[in-house]
């Protein structure tokens, strides 16, 4: 290694420190949570209007016909697309776009950074690529479409936009922004892979040119900067070659495309600080193609980043036994809590499922309790049926808990039903049918008790309750 390329690959460390320790002063306050809207967003857009900095426009409308925006910065040479939320439950860089903005917008003490992106590069934003996808805080458009399993047939107006945009403006580097699935482990450890890259292969037999070249030398770059806040716990995707993908066919069209998605962390689950790091990892990536730094780092830099392993759940029990038609098992039991959407789609709640069985020694858990010794046994229903919601208190549902119940039946409930998050236990009607054996893609709701029967743990709806402590803060039951 040349001390040049040395001196480029120490600097961008320090950039990605300088711009990572000043994230939240450029962090965007009305965008908190993950579940925003469009109209959430228009506001923001509209702001940049009245700065000079900013050349924005409509440049076409969704399904449903809300704008979809194109947000130009800076006159340099290379021009650089970015187009994040094709997918409309995928905001986390939607977030980080616009702290990204908030930072182009200002003057401090990071000028020399700024003047790096704005004097060399063009900047084309696309924040919200689908915006009828994230009103309904789904995959898919509002005809029901992948778009990214959209870039041959262009049945989609945003598919026909983004092929556009990409053709007229003729963009040298692409950052193509999504979220993946928190349950992907960088490599096989039990690390999440938080961060995860990929510069996809433009034909089936994964060739590289020198459009493909430069996005995973710029990706090898983006890594070592990240890896200074998650050591660990960046991976990349297989690179198998998907031809109905955008990403493989910019990359194809001669776009040097970087895909960057968001994974999990322990204790984000509004992916806040992934918002940082996509906000750290973006400016990096844009830093080096400024300077054309991305050449110090080398292909064997980027085939070292581990590849994604789905290893992960939200909850590993390990040494259970069970007992069940006269033979004991020891189990280890893998659980996730899946979101599911309330009415309005803005908020969420828990309902889990019991997802893996057996001997798990090579997953992991978000969250992992030890049950040697202790019994596994299933929850069970309260035979004393409450008049109404509001005789269930917390008090009462952490002592039927520690009695073994998981359930409880309501003779009048309520025409407007409670948010499950304030639920100590689950809930049923007095018709219900409820059975809490320990059965694949069920519910977890079970008991672990010591020998004597002292119940030691609840897990309900696949939260753990240790009876000996307080109350989980994340924990709640569910109306059946």
């Amino acid at each position: 290694m040349s001390k040049t390329d040395q001196t480029s690959k120490q600097e961008i460390k320090q950039v990605g420190q300088q711009v990572y320790a000043a994230h939240k002063r450029y962090k965007e306050q009305a965008l908190r949570h993950r579940r925003f809207r469009h109209q959430h967003i228009v506001p923001l857009i509209e702001k940049l209007q009245d700065n000079p900095l900013f050349d924005v426009q409509v440049a076409g409308h969704s399904v449903q016909g809300r704008a979809i925006y194109l947000i130009k910065a800076g006159s340099g040479k290379t021009k650089v697309m970015l187009w994040s939320q094709m997918h409309g439950d995928e905001p986390t860089a939607t977030m980080a776009v616009f702290d990204l903005l908030n930072f182009l917008s200002v003057s401090d003490e990071l000028d020399p950074i700024r003047r790096q992106l704005l004097e060399h590069l063009t900047l084309y934003f696309v924040p919200m690529l689908n915006p009828d996808g994230a009103e309904m805080y789904t995959r898919r458009n509002a005809l029901g479409i992948d778009m990214n399993r959209d870039a041959l047939r262009l049945q989609s107006p945003e598919s026909v936009l983004l092929k556009q945009l990409r053709d007229d403006l003729e963009p040298t580097f692409g950052f193509n922004l999504h979220d993946q699935s928190r349950y992907y482990t960088a490599g096989y450890t039990a690390l999440p892979a938080t961060i995860s890259f990929l510069a996809p292969a433009y034909d089936y037999a994964r060739n590289i040119n020198s459009v493909r070249d430069r996005a995973m030398r710029t990706i090898a770059g983006m890594d070592s900067v990240l890896q200074q806040f998650i050591p660990g716990q960046v991976a990349k995707f297989n690179d198998e070659h998907e031809p109905r993908a955008f990403g493989d066919n910019i990359q194809k069209w001669g776009t040097s495309v970087i895909l960057v998605e968001s994974g999990g962390q322990h204790g984000d689950p509004e992916k806040q600080h992934i918002r940082q790091l996509n906000f750290t990892t973006i400016i990096a990536g844009l830093y080096l193609i400024a300077k054309e730094d991305y050449r110090a780092f080398a292909l064997e830099d980027y085939n070292f980043i581990p590849e994604n392993q789905r290893h992960l759940y939200d909850l590993v029990i390990r040494h259970a036994r069970y007992a069940e038609n006269g033979r004991e098992t020891l189990l280890d039991i893998g659980i996730n809590r899946l979101e599911v959407d309330a009415p309005n789609h803005m908020g969420f709640y828990h309902s889990s499922a019991v997802e893996e069985l057996g001997d798990m020694s090579v997953f992991h858990g978000y969250e992992e309790l030890d049950a040697t010794g202790l019994q596994l046994v299933p929850g069970k229903v309260y035979d004393q049926a409450l008049e109404r919601m509001d005789e269930l208190t917390p008090a009462l549902g952490t002592e039927l808990l520690k009695q073994g119940y998981t359930t409880i039946r309501v003779r009048h409930l309520p025409g407007v039903l409670p948010d499950p998050s304030s639920l100590p236990l689950n809930v049923t009607g007095m018709e219900s049918i409820v059975n809490h054996q320990l059965t694949l893609d069920e519910p977890a709701n079970f008991i672990l008790q010591d020998d004597s029967g002292h119940a030691k743990y609840a897990i309900l709806n696949g939260f753990v309750y240790d009876l000996q402590g307080n109350r989980p803060e994340l924990f709640h039951g569910l109306l059946h």
